[in-house]
Parts: C-alpha cells; sequence; structure tokens
C-alpha cells in the first residue's frame, strides 16, 4: 500500500514523540512492504512564530491533498499565561479539526496489566478496563458563537447541535460497539440541557436500528464519577464535544499515565492521529516525553487503512516493551529510558519480529538484542 502522510509535529514535545512515531511507521512498511511518503508541516505556535497563523493555509492544503495526517502536541506558555492573546495555537488545531472535517474523535482506553499499579485508583476496580469513547469534534460549545460584553462584565459561550451531527456520530458509536461487546452509554446533561435532550432523542431513536444492542444513558456528573468507580462497566461511551474532552482526559488515570492513550479523529474523506496529551513544553528536548501515545495513534492509523496486521505489530510492540519496562519515566522512574531509545526499541521489535531477549548495557547504548 501507498499513503502519503502529512506529519504536524507542532509544539513543545510534538517533534520528539512524531519522530518516534515515524520511525516505527518505517519499521513498518519495510517489514511489511509498504510505501508510506511523510511530509512535515507547521502548525501551532511554531507556525505563529514563523508565520503569525497557528494553521498556516500551505499546512491546511498538505493535509487535505493526503491520505491522512500524524499530529504531535500543541500549545506553548507565552500563549496560555497571556488572556488577552488574540492569536493562539489551539485555533490551529480547531481551524484544522473543522477544515478537515473531523467530525469523530476516538479515544481508546485501556489498562495494561503491567502498570495497574501505576495507576491512582484500586487494582481491583481497573483491572480488564477496556473502553473507547466516540466524541463528537466539531459541534457544541467549542464551535458556538462567542462575544464579551462591551465593559467586560460578562460572556456568553453558544452550544448548538443539530440532529445531523448527532446521528453520524451515533452510528459510528454503534457500529464500534457491534464489533465489540454490543454496549453504548450515552453520556450528557439532559436533566438541565436543550441540546443534550435532543441528543439523547436522537441516539435513542437510532438505537431502534440495532436492536442487539444495549443502550444505556448516564449524566456527565455521574459518568465521571462511575469512570472512577467502576471504569470496567464501560465499552463504548458516546457523547459531545466538550464532555468527551473532559472524560477522556480523566480517564486516562486508568492506564496509568497520559502518555498511553491515542486517538483518532476522522471524518468522510480525512483522518488525523494524535496522542491526547498536551505539548508538555517543561519536557521539551529533555527526552523524557512518552512516545508511545503517539505509536499507537500510529498503530490507528494503519488500523483506519484496514492494515490490522501492521497494527497489532505496532501494539504487541508496544505491550512487550511495558512487560519488559523499556519505558519512559513516567512510568519506570527507577530505571526508565529515554524518548528516542524506547523509540529505537520498538523499531527494532517491528523491524526484527518474534523472539527478542534485552540486553541492558546494550539497550544503554541504544541497541538491540535479537535472537
Amino acid at each position: 500500500m501507498k499513503l502519503k502522510i502529512a506529519v504536524l509535529p507542532g509544539d513543545g514535545i510534538g517533534p520528539e514523540i512524531t519522530q518516534q512515531s515515524v520511525k516505527v511507521l518505517k519499521a513498518v512498511a519495510d517489514r511489511f512492504d509498504h510505501h508510506f511518503q511523510f511530509e512535515d508541516a507547521l502548525v501551532g505556535a511554531a507556525a505563529i512564530d514563523l508565520l503569525d497563523n497557528p494553521l498556516p493555509e500551505a499546512t491546511l492544503e498538505l493535509c487535505k491533498k493526503s491520505d491522512a495526517v500524524l499530529f504531535g502536541a500543541i500549545g506553548h506558555p507565552k500563549y496560555d499565561n497571556n488572556p488577552d492573546a488574540k492569536v493562539r495555537p489551539e485555533q490551529g488545531l480547531l481551524k484544522l479539526r473543522k477544515g478537515l472535517g473531523l467530525f469523530a474523535n476516538i479515544r481508546p482506553v485501556k489498562a495494561y496489566d503491567k502498570l495497574i499499579e501505576q495507576s491512582p485508583l484500586k487494582a481491583d476496580r481497573i483491572a480488564g478496563a477496556d473502553m473507547v469513547i466516540y466524541r463528537e469534534l466539531t459541534g457544541g460549545i467549542y464551535f458556538g458563537d462567542k462575544f464579551t460584553a462591551e465593559d467586560g462584565q460578562s460572556a456568553t459561550d453558544i452550544c448548538t447541535y443539530s440532529v445531523e451531527e448527532i446521528s453520524r456520530m451515533a452510528h459510528l458509536a454503534f457500529k464500534a460497539a457491534q464489533q465489540r461487546s454490543k454496549k453504548l452509554t450515552l453520556v450528557d446533561k439532559a436533566n438541565v440541557l436543550e441540546t443534550s435532550r435532543l441528543w439523547r432523542k436522537t441516539v435513542t431513536k437510532i438505537g431502534e436500528e440495532y436492536p442487539d444492542m444495549a443502550l444505556d444513558f448516564l449524566f456527565v456528573d455521574n459518568a465521571a464519577m462511575q469512570m472512577i468507580l467502576n471504569p470496567t462497566q464501560f465499552d463504548v461511551i458516546l457523547t459531545e464535544n466538550m464532555f468527551g474532552d473532559i472524560l477522556s482526559d480523566e480517564a486516562s488515570v486508568i492506564g496509568g499515565s497520559i502518555g498511553l492513550l491515542a486517538s483518532a479523529s476522522v471524518g468522510k474523506e480525512n483522518a488525523m492521529f494524535e496522542p491526547i496529551h498536551g505539548s508538555y513544553p517543561q519536557a521539551t528536548g529533555k527526552g523524557i516525553a512518552n512516545p508511545v501515545a503517539s505509536i499507537l495513534s500510529a498503530a490507528m492509523l494503519l488500523e483506519h487503512f484496514g492494515l490490522v496486521e501492521e497494527a497489532e505489530a505496532v501494539k504487541k510492540a508496544v505491550e512487550l516493551s511495558i512487560k519488559l519496562n523499556v519505558c519512559t519515566i513516567d512510568i519506570n522512574k527507577d530505571n526508565h529510558y529515554t524518548t528516542e531509545k524506547v523509540g529505537d526499541f520498538l523499531e527494532g521489535l517491528i523491524s526484527e519480529v518474534d523472539n527478542i531477549s534485552i540486553n541492558n548495557e546494550n539497550l544503554n547504548l541504544g541497541q538491540m538484542t535479537i535472537i
């Protein structure tokens, strides 16, 4: 298969982690006889600094002409800490989602057995947790009209949803749940919000088209609590933009590190793959950023194009690296490896296949030992 992949490293640790993902994808291409073409482009604070635009037109055009987008991270303290900034890095990401028509965000959350003790939650609560969050991405309060009163004493953000926006998300989530445990949970705030009542009414009606599915409902405040008390009850969660943003970040504690959570953002014609974590500017250039979320996002990219065996090779490599403690400091505080060395290790696993042993001295030298 031939794929053209636009790489948008972005800000902070974005360039470091996407470098490892590209490395892994190249290993996949070599092993499975594919051809992946990569082209970098500016976005976020990096683009503002050079072009005063968080999403240059050339970047958007490259993404539209590519088969997929591999995204790093976005954000910088000089904008985060300035409430008066008119141009912000995050505007580039929102514009990119809108420009590519990426209406659905898909975020898998899994508790790895080896890392259960890493989580602040009790082991017996999270063991076996395995869910996917389907978050609507281009509607709701993030994209509604916004304005501040002339006197600066009040501000308004409008939340709007249409039946069409809800329906296309619902069908995606139902179809995903059919391939898993046939259970879908809609998270809303239908006791207060008109938009949530429209979500519940629309999803209930669409649910009649999937008679083999179990559909239940939770208010978002209860869902946030249940995710901590009993995360194994969830299989596929469907929700609107802001609720999905909050819940998926909360869910990161289940896996023990936000550096493990990947995501895909898809539309009718385009798809983008990115870790859910931020730009983590404090870690930039220190080699401590976890590249696994970005690498698992690359695995989702492969799955998107039907390259299931290739994606499984990446996921199995990640699972083995975690099992063998070849991890960055957020997971392995006592004997950790750098961002680059974790990437090297995963690249080696994918390139060489099957029987692998580890020689710590060789790993420290940036080498692999394959049997």
